[in-house]
């Protein structure tokens, strides 16, 4: 299913879904915890540093973040990729809307009323 690429020495290139592999379900669970969707929501005008990306609640463990972080990934929500010492996170958007139009407007867009 995934594989693990090493990009260059100590980076691991993270396994993430084809386009074809990210499921409705998956979707809408990796979204539906308030800190992940915060994190997405963070995302949306560009990628941005992962030291960069934060949760709303700053008390929490950095392994938390970390599984945040794995939830959104494999569910196809972000791309978690090196770029020398730090990951760069974005908002799978285009494979998203291809797969289900609307979607994340709806969903993202929702709080910004």
């Amino acid at each position: 299913m995934f594989k693990y690429y090493r990009t260059m020495p100590g980076a691991v290139d993270l396994p993430h879904p084809e386009r074809s592999e990210i499921e409705l379900t998956a979707v809408l669970f990796a979204l539906s915890d308030p800190e992940r969707l915060s994190i997405a929501r963070q995302l949306v005008d560009g990628p941005l540093d992962m030291a960069a990306c934060h949760a709303t609640d700053p008390n929490l463990p950095k392994s938390t973040k970390s599984h945040f972080m794995k939830v959104l990934r494999e569910a196809g929500v972000i791309r978690n990729e090196p770029n020398g010492r730090r990951r760069i996170l974005t908002l799978r958007r285009d494979d998203l809307e291809a797969r289900f139009p609307g979607l994340l407007d709806a969903v993202l867009g929702s709080s910004h009323a």
